[in-house]
């Protein structure tokens, strides 16, 4: 599975915004890696921002 949907994965089954620390750790992932693929959905406004530094999908 690619590292976008991984990340996209771990917010719909959060249910609630998360930042970029805590969907490394809820998903197991690499935070580099994280921040990469945020970045990237960002990009394609697939992941919106309801407060400073939480995201949660589009």
């Amino acid at each position: 599975m690619d590292i976008t949907e991984e990340v996209l994965k771990v917010m719909h089954t959060a249910g609630q915004p998360l930042n970029a620390g805590k969907i490394a750790e809820l998903g197991a992932l690499d935070r580099k890696e994280v921040d990469k693929a945020m970045a990237q959905l960002k990009k394609e406004a697939r992941i919106v921002s309801p407060r400073r530094c939480y995201w949660t999908p589009a």
